[in-house]
């Protein structure tokens, strides 16, 4: 039989979405306060795969991804998940969120992400937080799932991950 092990630690990742964009700069101080400087940004990316956060948040929406120098342990994407919750509440004006935080980890062969909401290919993790697979690394790159969103889908999410992939990889290695 063999012995069980804890796995490696793991590249923490945020997904942001706001119509203003000086919240990012409001959320990263808060986010590089409670889990350690920011070794990357992506671009500005427009958000309009779905209308999904227009009522609340607003139509003209820009997508910003970052990840974070100091490693995580898995199960604590749940705990990660909550704080960005409590995070856009902090952010929010007249009981409405301004910007959606979304953590996530990567890996060498995946990226995931944590969620409020269960499907049939989510796993809870506690405290009403899910997790599933969204992108697998195979052949040199990120590549779908039957149930990947449209927008981590497209060429410039999957070269972002790439991207984040390498300076991960490079870090594990050192």
């Amino acid at each position: 039989m063999r012995k069980s092990h804890l796995p490696e630690k793991v590249k923490l990742i945020t997904g942001l979405i706001a119509e203003d964009k000086n919240l990012f700069d409001e959320a990263f101080f808060y986010l590089e306060r409670k889990f350690s400087k920011i070794d990357f940004k992506s671009d500005l990316l427009d958000f309009k795969n779905t209308n999904y956060y227009n009522n609340e948040i607003g139509s003209n929406l820009k997508r910003m991804f970052i990840s974070f120098r100091r490693f995580i342990n898995q199960e604590t994407l749940a705990d990660i998940k909550l704080f960005a919750n409590r995070l856009e509440k902090k952010l929010s004006r007249n009981n409405k969120r301004t910007i959606n935080i979304d953590p996530g980890y990567l890996t060498l062969s995946k990226l995931v992400l944590a969620t409020t909401k269960d499907f049939s290919h989510r796993i809870y993790i506690k405290k009403g937080i899910y997790e599933e697979v969204t992108l697998l690394f195979k052949k040199d790159t990120f590549t779908e799932l039957e149930w990947t969103y449209p927008d981590y889908r497209t060429i410039k999410y999957i070269e972002t991950f790439n991207h984040i992939r390498r300076i991960y990889q490079t870090q594990i290695s050192q």
